[in-house]
């Protein structure tokens, strides 16, 4: 599991830096995918968040 939750961590910081370099950027990349690249990190940052808190609850019950 802890694999798992830091590819998605690794994967998080990728799009949330290509969504800054393309909002830095401007241009018509910003305005096609922008938005759909901040939808994606904070999804992404969502299911990290929500595996280490499974973690975290799985390795206290025991």
């Amino acid at each position: 599991m802890a694999v798992i939750i830091i590819l998605l961590a690794i994967s998080t910081l990728g799009v949330l830096f290509l969504g800054l370099g393309g909002f830095i950027a401007g241009g018509q990349f910003n305005e096609k995918y922008g938005n759909r690249i901040m939808q994606a990190r904070v999804a992404l940052q969502a299911i990290t968040v929500l595996l280490i808190m499974l973690a975290l609850l799985a390795s206290g019950s025991s």
